[in-house]
């Protein structure tokens, strides 16, 4: 019977796995000859867009990524930054798009999954999750079944794992009509002094696996979301992963177990492109070898190859390298929840990745070139050009204020989410002080009256329009939300989902949008700890919007002063804090009320003024002096106040008139906050010079503004909770 490894190598079969005849001849002049069958699989997953960053890390090299509270910034499985207290919060985002696309519940599951296990690999207890969600038009035939299909596999994961899902975003776009972006995002929590990272070290110390068994699902993954989608992209389905969520659940409480102990080297977690990049990387950051014996893998399927074991991405799998002797009391461990565990190598000073299967050496390649070696591409990129600025001229014959108020309260965008977010849990742990629909989600760091906020944010239509602006906008929108609950900002992760590298247009998106976020970072002190890039999300040559997702989080150190985004009684003063120029461009006015789709600049962002503002919102929120804070963002100023009113049912009289610019511009660096009148003084006090602007008071359950305009918070409550479920029953 003939052996894989005798399949000729030929074009035709080094296309099919990914690499250009270029880097196919690098791969030759690494090894020396030309790869065989296994190997020739291991380096299309290792230099797959996906795992090597091949077009992005020229510019992701650009951002910030230190700082004084960066414990551990990109390059392992999680960011880590230092809380105080010995404590560390470790958090990442990744994308599951591409699977999800294909085979929404198990795509979205999984991809939970995965970005849990990165996060307890590192030695953190996982405590939130939030994504970052984008589909198609909702008229769009397949929309309705690609939400509910997503919404139910983030919940059926997290729910089982019993890790609260705290906030996120989804948004609706025709742009993503063939390609939907699914964005996962955990927050855990762990002793600085109990970080795991994954370099292997110790020469003939035991690789093991642990977790479960092995299966032909998720073969490909990691080289098909390297690739964009066309008609037959359906068939993909069997390069999905299935996820099993009760099985993490219990490969999480033996890692913390066996993590009490002293007997881990270097832990892994099997993700994309499974045992074969667990292994590489593991070896290389440590300097090391590693020989592997797939003879000792735990299995699920029969007969199954070598380049089947090295490639599945079977979840809820890890790799560990423990100090010799200390086997028989991890493997009891693992034993007591369960779950496989198996020695199936060692580590060797050669530099090399040697595999054996059935009594044949199967693989043997250089570590270095596989690790780091794939080539790092300058490809050419082209800036967008520069937008045109909104003419007036189309607000002509354009609704009137309380019908454009209606519009966009019910609009994809504003209308509630609750649809969506009461399919998730998110109070179980019982730690969960704020979950969905603030301005950021805040949890309690066990046992102390210290939290964490954390927020998802992006504009892609601010991306499309000016990827600098929209990079920049990104970052301080979630440096906003998490000031508007009183936290400071510290570090965020990012999820960089764009369309084609190869297309100098796209590749501009990507540039610029990594410089606005670079500025922001280095401008705000909220350096970029993890991410994740996604490329080629495109269908038949029509690409997504750039969507660089930020998922921010914040420390505050007592509970008891972070605040709402709602009113909270009759008669406080409301203040808007921040200049309104009435910028209309780029906004969700101009697409959804005026139906004009037309590409015009968006706002631009101060970073200045937008560490200014959110300096002093933490600082009157910690002085006691605010009720309830809200950042301004879609829709602007009259879309904040409504929904600041939705709350606690609190309505406003709002006292300045103004045109359509003032009640929905999106100027930046807003807030609108709420203050009792015994507090005025001292608050404006602390404010000095900042434009600071009273609009008048909380009051009844009307909100009434301009001139003689008002709408009762209960017929706003309607209109605003009715989209989501009349669009998932249609």
């Amino acid at each position: 019977m003939s052996h894989i490894n005798d399949t000729p190598i030929t074009e035709a079969l080094v296309a099919e796995h990914g690499l250009t005849p270029d880097e196919f001849q690098k791969v030759c002049e690494h090894m020396g000859r030309v790869p065989n069958y296994t190997e020739l699989g291991v380096f299309s997953v290792m230099w797959s867009e996906h795992c090597s960053y091949k077009s992005s890390r020229k510019w992701l090299k650009k951002l910030p990524v230190s700082g004084p509270q960066v414990i551990q910034g990109p390059g392992e499985n999680a960011g880590v930054i230092d809380i105080g207290d010995g404590d560390a919060a470790v958090f990442k985002m990744e994308s599951h798009n591409h699977p999800s696309f294909i085979e929404p519940y198990q795509g979205a599951a999984t991809g939970v999954g995965g970005i849990m296990r990165d996060v307890f690999t590192m030695g953190a207890r996982p405590v939130a999750n939030l994504n970052a969600l984008r589909f198609g038009a909702p008229e769009h035939p397949k929309t309705r079944h690609l939400v509910a299909g997503v919404v139910s596999g983030i919940g059926g994961y997290g729910n089982c794992m019993g890790v609260p899902t705290v906030g996120g975003e989804i948004n609706f776009d025709p742009s993503y009509n063939g390609n939907n972006l699914v964005n996962a995002m955990c927050v855990g929590v762990a002793r600085t002094d109990k970080i795991f990272y994954a370099a292997a070290t110790g020469i003939g110390s035991p690789v093991v696996y642990v977790g479960s068994k092995t299966g032909r699902d998720g073969i490909h993954g990691a080289t098909m979301a390297s690739a964009e989608f066309d008609d037959a992209s359906e068939e993909k389905r069997p390069t999905v992963q299935v996820g099993d969520p009760f099985t993490e659940k219990l490969l999480l409480e033996a890692c913390q177990e066996l993590m009490a102990s002293d007997a881990i080297i270097g832990i892994q977690d099997m993700g994309a492109a499974g045992l074969t990049s667990s292994s590489v990387e593991m070896a290389d950051k440590g300097g090391v070898g590693i020989v592997l014996n797939l003879d000792k893998v735990p299995v699920r399927e029969t007969h199954m190859t070598g380049y089947e074991m090295l490639l599945s991405e079977s979840q809820e799998r890890m790799l560990m390298v423990l100090k010799p002797g200390r086997e028989p009391e991890a493997k009891a461990i693992f034993d007591r929840w369960g779950l496989d565990f198996a020695v199936i190598g060692e580590l060797t000073d050669t530099g090399r990745m040697v595999v054996h299967h059935q009594g044949r050496e199967i693989a043997d390649m250089p570590l270095g070139p596989l690790a780091d070696g794939a080539p790092e591409y300058d490809r050419p990129h082209v800036p967008t050009p520069k937008a045109d600025d909104f003419n007036d001229a189309w607000l002509d014959g354009a609704p009137d204020t309380l019908s454009a108020l209606k519009k966009l309260m019910g609009s994809s965008e504003v209308a509630s989410r609750r649809w969506v977010y009461e399919q998730y849990d998110s109070m179980v742990m019982g730690d969960t002080v704020a979950g969905p629909s603030g301005d950021a989600a805040l949890v309690r760091v066990h046992g102390t009256n210290k939290g964490l906020a954390m927020s998802t944010d992006v504009n892609p239509r601010y991306c499309f329009a000016d990827p600098v602006e929209g990079g920049k906008q990104a970052v301080a929108e979630a440096y906003r939300n998490i000031c508007a609950i009183g936290a400071k900002p510290l570090a965020i992760t990012n999820c960089l989902n764009f369309g084609n590298p190869e297309r100098p247009e796209i590749m501009g998106q990507f540039v610029g949008c990594l410089e606005g976020m670079g500025d922001a970072g280095k401008t705000l002190d909220f350096p970029i700890v993890s991410g994740n890039v996604s490329l080629y999300n495109e269908t038949n040559g029509t690409g997504i919007l750039p969507t660089p997702a930020i998922g921010g989080v914040g420390l505050i150190q007592d509970l008891d002063k972070a605040v709402g985004n709602s009113f909270t009684q009759d008669g406080q003063i409301i203040y808007l804090l921040g200049e309104t120029n009435g910028h209309l461009g780029a906004s969700l006015y101009q697409r959804d009320v005026l139906d004009n789709h037309q590409i015009v600049g968006p706002p631009r962002v101060d970073l200045a003024q937008e560490k200014a503002h959110g300096s002093f919102v933490r600082d009157a929120i910690d002085q006691g002096l605010i009720a309830a804070a809200h950042d301004l963002s879609d829709g602007g100023l009259l879309v904040a106040l409504a929904e600041m009113s939705l709350g606690h049912g609190i309505g406003a009289q709002i006292e300045p008139d103004g045109d359509t610019g003032f009640w929905f511009g999106e100027d930046q660096a807003r807030y609108l906050m709420s203050v009792a009148p015994e507090k005025a003084d001292a608050f404006e006090a602390l404010a000095k010079d900042l434009p600071l602007k009273r609009l008048g008071k909380t009051a009844g359950h009307t909100l009434t503004f301009g001139s003689s305009l008002s709408i009762s918070v209960a017929e706003l409550n309607e209109i605003y909770e009715g989209w989501f479920p009349a669009l998932m029953s249609s």
